[in-house]
């Protein structure tokens, strides 16, 4: 070890330089980039899914085009829920609609007062913090979607339209 320290402080021996990583190292990359590429091209050509996707988005549409003629919406009547005793005496006031099949609309309207207990339920656990995150109604709609569904059974309530979400 001596030896070596010698030879560096005496300017004989240049240190060695580490070409051997280099070399893998472009190769790595190279890969990398042709591997993106191929996967976008497979992905975006359809070649996995089997068939175009263009139709399957146009059959898609048009099958939720032809069900809007045969939903009906039910009415939720606007909830005031106080947000909790460390929150100051705020509270949230919530309104909505359930988009139904036409054909379940008088059964969702008799259930109307089980969904809004539910509701009411769920609402009140709700943290002050969460309902100040951008995110949150998207995350409160879907666990109210969540929590409706078994009350009404089953495909009858098709989406929870939120029309009113005020925390004051």
């Amino acid at each position: 070890m001596a030896s070596a320290d010698t030879e560096i402080e005496d300017g004989s021996a240049p240190p060695k330089k580490k070409r051997g990583l280099l070399i893998p190292m472009i190769l790595g990359v190279i890969l990398a980039l042709g591997g993106g590429a191929g996967g976008f091209w497979v992905m975006s050509s359809g070649l996995l899914s089997g068939g175009d996707e263009s139709e399957e988005t146009e059959s898609a549409n048009s099958a939720y085009a032809g069900e809007s003629h045969s939903v009906s919406f039910v009415e939720l009547e606007p909830l005031t829920i106080s947000i909790g005793p460390e929150s100051g005496g705020r509270y949230l006031i919530f309104a909505g609609h359930l988009e139904v099949p036409t054909q379940y609309q008088a059964d969702i309207e008799h259930l109307t007062p089980r969904v809004l207990d539910v509701l009411n339920t769920y609402l009140r656990v709700v943290e002050a913090e969460e309902l100040a995150t951008p995110s949150s109604l998207l995350r409160l709609r879907s666990q109210m979607l969540r929590r409706v569904q078994p009350v009404t059974g089953d495909n009858r309530v098709n989406d929870l339209l939120v029309t009113q979400f005020v925390v004051n």
